[in-house]
């Protein structure tokens, strides 16, 4: 246990919240390492760290190099020998008014940092160089990531993105770092191979380790416990973003680095789009509320939705819309087992859905069209090949590239239901984990029931402080001298 203190303390920059403090044992690290190296073969795998942050903001480690070692340390470098099966980690060395001025106590490279973080070696990045080219002298080929780094509140393709569009831009023209880093090989390297890496680690990420689903597990808690602190403080007249605050005030307390993307949070006409994130609107009574954000916890995500009336109360009305949607969303949760193909899930929840359409008592044509309409959507994805998003180190996460649902697999489904006259939207979301035997909804205990929503959002002393209510309650004007 001393072992693993001694390495999240060191690696982490004083800077940050403490989330780094329990993370995994270097033992997580090696036997994920120790995967890589079995199917790189006689070749070699870099993988370079993130740099340092560009302003006053905590460091955080990108997805892949996490995933190896757990180091959060800038400009880090680590190298995995297929032939050896030694690894050593490349550090920058000590500066002094580097850690007095800015992180604090950082990882260097020496005896005690090879016992802390479980590797053969490490070593100063200055000599990163003439290891590359030593090993390519030795017929060596190589293996780096391809795909631009992932860092928080991100998932893969936005950074592809990004940088794709900054290299295209005629008044840019940048290469990502990891494009630059492969020019820089071939040069050390020309008679070397460059192979892409991302597969080897995509594939070991997808499926999530014991460890891996309790760090899982908890940042899903934490996301329910600030959605359920949204739903006991709303009221018509607040605006988006002061439940956005509520929920943020619950990471906060449980120790959550940031948020796992922006948050989204519609009120009333602003629940018709998906990713709506402006968050400026008002609460209005009998409004329905949007609610899907959760935190970036010791590098994993969560990601959970769940609807709720602003007033605290359903109306006649919201609870058809509501329950409709509510029976055709848990019929697809119902119908989830190992084993089989996303399409054959679709094709049980149909026959599922047709039960549940042809008991529904609508009073609302409206509804009954918009139900139909969803029930029709999943009736011609009896082909598709998931069901939802995976989740993991980034929020959209890597895919198992298996066709059928496997044990160790985390993913949301999130379906809409839409009223097109009415420009609304209905959207749950719930955390997924494929069990031997089924599969475990992470985010169950966030309430779903139209009786569990209104008795939780009518319990506000067990919510924030009433100190900290006081202080958002007030809005006074602020007038400066």
């Amino acid at each position: 246990m001393r072992k693993v203190f001694v390495l999240l303390v060191l690696a982490a920059p004083a800077v940050a919240q403490p989330v780094f403090t329990t993370v995994f044992p270097p033992e997580e690290y090696s036997a994920r390492r120790a995967k890589v190296m079995a199917q790189i073969g006689d070749s070699v795998a870099l993988v370079l760290g993130t740099t340092e942050t560009p302003g006053e903001t905590p460091l955080r480690q990108n997805s892949q190099f996490h995933y190896l070692c757990g180091v959060v340390e800038p400009r880090a470098v680590l190298v995995m020998d297929g032939r050896s099966q030694k690894t050593t980690l490349f550090l920058n060395a000590r500066n002094v008014q580097r850690e007095r001025s800015a992180y604090g106590p950082g990882l260097y490279p020496g005896a005690e940092a090879v016992q802390a973080v479980g590797v053969d070696a490490v070593v100063d990045r200055a000599e990163f160089p003439e290891m590359v080219k030593a090993l390519a002298a030795d017929g060596r080929n190589f293996y780096t990531p391809f795909r631009v780094e992932v860092l928080g509140s991100v998932s893969q393709g936005d950074p592809d993105k990004l940088w794709a569009n900054n290299k295209a831009d005629p008044f840019d023209g940048r290469a990502s770092r990891e494009e630059a880093f492969r020019t820089h090989l071939k040069v050390m390297a020309p008679k070397s191979e460059i192979v892409d890496l991302d597969p080897v680690l995509n594939g070991l990420r997808a499926v999530k380790s014991p460890r891996e689903i309790g760090v899982i597990r908890e940042a899903t808690r934490i996301a329910g416990l600030g959605i359920m602190e949204a739903m006991r403080d709303a009221k018509p007249g607040m605006t988006e973003y002061e439940l956005q605050a509520d929920a943020e005030f619950v990471f906060k307390k449980y120790g959550a680095l940031g948020a796992s993307y922006f948050a989204l949070i519609a009120a009333g006409k602003n629940t018709y789009y998906s990713h709506y994130h402006r968050n400026t609107a008002v609460l209005k009574d009998g409004d329905l509320v949007q609610f899907d954000y959760a935190p970036d916890y010791r590098n994993y995500q969560s990601d959970v939705t769940r609807v709720f009336p602003a007033n605290g109360k359903f109306t006649a009305w919201q609870r058809e819309y509501y329950e409709i949607y509510r029976k055709l969303y848990e019929t697809v949760i119902a119908s989830i087992r190992p084993h089989v193909t996303p399409g054959n899930v679709i094709s049980a929840a149909v026959r599922k859905m047709d039960v549940v359409m042809a008991s529904y008592k609508f009073s609302d044509p409206k509804i009954k069209a918009a139900a139909q309409s969803f029930v029709s959507k999943y009736r011609s994805q009896t082909e598709a090949r998931s069901l939802g998003h995976s989740v993991g180190l980034e929020v959209h996460d890597v895919r198992r590239s298996s066709p059928t649902l496997e044990p160790g697999e985390i993913f949301t489904i999130e379906p809409a239901m839409r009223l097109e006259e009415l420009h609304l939207g209905m959207r749950f979301e719930d955390m997924l984990l494929i069990t031997e035997t089924g599969v475990e909804n992470l985010s169950s205990f966030v309430p779903i029931e139209i009786a569990d929503i209104e008795k939780l959002m009518a319990d506000r002393k067990h919510g924030l402080s009433e100190a900290h209510r006081s202080l958002r309650g007030g809005k006074k004007q602020v007038t400066v001298h």
